[in-house]
């Protein structure tokens, strides 16, 4: 793809299209920056680090009306901070019974992600949910069939899929133009650990914080700011560590990381269908294979120095190699490309905080239009499938096969069940009727 071709593509996809009888009536309007009564109004759910840097990312068609967090003190700060007077709610839930939303930012922590996403479908806002979309497959297939059911716009947090210069580069591995892929080397991002059996230390649980509403889903343990906290808090510990509530930097970077795989391969709706680790131990590295035999190698430890792309690959073809990262790629030779984006189209993903603009602009493109978007529910849910088989292959220590289609291993008892995982009473997931779009049941 030249870059004449790839911006001519790239501008006839921002065009505003008419859009359908469902969208609320103040999201409607001119292309260009709205009215007041034009604008899309905002919950945030989740006021941590994340939640804020996206605060700094949302378009002037964006309204914020309410915040949600079980912390009552994150959101107060973020009140103070901003001189805002937004409603505040600590459960999701009754932010969601709130008429005048048209859609939500769901930035909680990776357990809350799936039923905060559902709930808001149910509720007929569209979504924007950080990555990694779900904690377990049957999770994340769940949301995908709500989303599919009623009908909603679900972007998933992953902005390297807006990136300029990342679409154009994994669109040049996908249509063959460094030939033949060889193999794809990748980061060998480090996983959850189970939850201690001793557990931690009860402390006093912190005025403002609801704890029970905190831990969700997850089995139940005493309050511990190394659970609480964030691993910037410089507590010891955070919540990413533990199995529970997430999947470690596997979903944390590798949700990114192996988004370009899935990308460059054409693989977005598909996954591999074998995996198998090549050393043990609970960091072991694994190398996973796709059906057309295009074989992923973590190769690159994550720990410093780093050598390997820690936020997408490299694609070893049979007339180049090109190594893809954040809002950049190299080629080997470096001229090989005759073509090349503007390098310059990278300068708006620079800066303090994760740069997203740009992915919520698109998100928001595509309430008016319904069109799907950059990082559609469905290309979130199979890339972070990826991160999860290999937390899985890791827990088993083993070869894994695996059947995209039906999302399961065959014949393989032991590796299924690790594809679910039991709620708490009061935090299931809403039972769903069966998917017209995917044919799947949570």
């Amino acid at each position: 793809m030249s870059r004449r071709r790839f911006l001519h593509v790239s501008s006839a996809a921002a065009t505003c299209a008419a859009a359908p009888w469902f969208v609320p009536s103040r999201v409607l309007g001119r292309c260009g920056t709205p009215g007041a009564n034009e604008q899309i109004v905002l919950g945030i759910i989740g006021m941590g680090q994340r939640g804020n840097q996206l605060l700094d990312n949302i378009p002037e068609s964006g309204r914020v009306a309410a915040l949600s967090d079980a912390d009552a003190r994150k959101m107060a700060a973020t009140l103070q901070a901003r001189g805002a007077d937004w409603a505040t709610y600590q459960d999701y839930r009754a932010l969601l019974d709130r008429q005048d939303l048209d859609a939500v930012i769901v930035c909680a922590c990776d357990h809350h992600h799936v039923l905060a996403s559902i709930l808001a479908c149910q509720a007929g806002k569209d979504v924007y949910c950080e990555k990694p979309l779900s904690l377990y497959i049957r999770e994340g297939r769940a949301l995908v069939n709500a989303a599919r059911r009623y009908e909603r716009v679900v972007q998933t947090g992953t902005q390297q899929r807006t990136m300029e210069l990342n679409r154009f580069a994994c669109q040049f591995v996908r249509d063959g133009g460094i030939g033949a892929i060889r193999a794809v080397e990748c980061v060998n991002f480090s996983g959850p650990l189970a939850y201690p059996d001793q557990g931690l230390p009860e402390e006093p649980i912190p005025p403002g914080v609801d704890w029970e509403l905190w831990q969700g889903q997850a089995p139940a343990h005493p309050f511990n700011r190394q659970l609480f906290a964030h691993w910037t808090d410089g507590a010891g510990g955070w919540w990413g560590s533990w199995r529970e509530y997430s999947n470690g930097q596997l979903t944390g970077l590798g949700s990114h990381a192996f988004d370009m795989v899935q990308y460059a391969l054409g693989a977005d709706e598909s996954g591999p269908v074998e995996l198998w680790p090549v050393e043990a131990g609970p960091r072991a590295r694994i190398h996973f294979r796709y059906a057309n035999g295009v074989e992923v190698r973590l190769r690159f430890p994550d720990e410093e120095p780093y050598r390997g792309p820690r936020l997408g690959a490299i694609f070893v073809g049979a007339d180049c190699k090109m190594e893809i990262n954040r809002n950049k790629f190299t080629t080997n030779p470096p001229d090989f490309i005759a073509d090349p984006p503007d390098p310059h189209l990278a300068d708006k993903w620079e800066g303090e905080g994760w740069i997203a603009q740009g992915h919520v602009q698109n998100w928001f493109d595509c309430i008016k239009t319904r069109a799907k978007p950059h990082a559609d529910v469905e290309i979130g849910h199979r890339t972070a499938s990826v991160c999860q088989l290999l937390v899985i292959v890791r827990q088993l220590g083993r070869r894994l096969t695996w059947d995209p289609v039906n999302e399961l291993s065959p014949g393989d008892e032991e590796a299924n069940q690790l594809l679910d995982r039991p709620r708490r009473r009061g935090w299931e997931l809403p039972d769903l009727p069966r998917s017209a779009n995917t044919g799947k049941t949570p």
